[in-house]
């Protein structure tokens, strides 16, 4: 790993506790003006001081996001789907590696649907990125998409993140599920829990903190966070989990 694909990722995972809190906002890329996101400038610039990693499209990036920030932005860079389309996992690379240079990216995501119609397609879709990612020191997070058909247990989300390890992906986004800790011990590269579908505030707290205390190296949250009654108060309540061992109760104090 090169040093500055090493630095790149340091930048996200933070080196003084091994974790993150990134903050997704790239759900408009296939729902659209998803509800809390339909001004995303508006929803972004109050959290951006409290997320360690910015996950965005290029296209709200350039639009929403002031350039004077020094949070990292993690790019969105697959897609050509829609929630109305075909088949979500006929996703392909939408944004190149020298575009996410030039918007001083920290990493590229892109989405892999193991078990999916369109598998060979996305899993070929992170080997090309992983070898343009190494070229440019360019860090890729694999982001294990499940669809309606797809159970989320362990058994799956331990082959879907094993495999997007095996073929080179920096780190892993995936879900929460029972016996996460085999999920992780079987990655050999770090893994971030996806947030999911909005929860009530505490139970979102208690999934992360399940995360984490199972081996999860951070959290990548959207809705959870920008679709609550008080957003900056949850972003500094899941960074107390994260980064500072907060027990639930403790965060939901923060929250409230």
């Amino acid at each position: 790993m090169s040093w500055g694909l090493k630095n790149r990722l340091n930048r996200i995972i933070k080196p003084k506790t091994g974790k993150t809190v990134m903050l997704a906002i790239d759900h408009g890329y296939f729902l659209g003006p998803t509800t809390g996101l339909e001004s995303p400038g508006e929803t972004i610039k109050p959290l951006l001081p409290y997320a360690d990693a910015l996950m965005p499209t290029r296209g709200v990036l350039r639009t929403s996001v002031d350039p004077k920030t020094d949070t990292p932005v993690v790019l969105r860079v697959s897609g050509g789907n829609s929630i109305i389309g075909e088949d979500l996992s006929k996703e392909g690379i939408i944004t190149s590696i020298e575009e996410a240079i030039r918007l001083n990216c920290a990493a590229v995501a892109l989405s892999i649907y193991v078990g999916s119609k369109y598998e060979h397609q996305t899993l070929l879709n992170l080997s090309k990125l992983v070898d343009e990612g190494e070229r440019y020191g360019m860090p890729v997070l694999a982001v294990t998409a499940v669809g309606k058909d797809m159970a989320r247990d362990a058994r799956y989300l331990s082959l879907a993140c094993r495999i997007a390890a095996e073929l080179g992906a920096h780190f892993v986004k995936t879900y929460y599920c029972e016996d996460f800790p085999k999920v992780v011990a079987s990655c050999p590269v770090p893994v971030v829990m996806a947030g999911g579908k909005k929860l009530p505030e505490k139970e979102a707290l208690e999934l992360t903190f399940n995360a984490i205390k199972d081996g999860a190296s951070g959290v990548d949250m959207g809705r959870n966070i920008f679709q609550s009654n008080n957003p900056v108060s949850m972003i500094k309540a899941v960074r107390a989990i994260v980064h500072k061992k907060a027990s639930v109760n403790e965060a939901f104090e923060i929250y409230k």
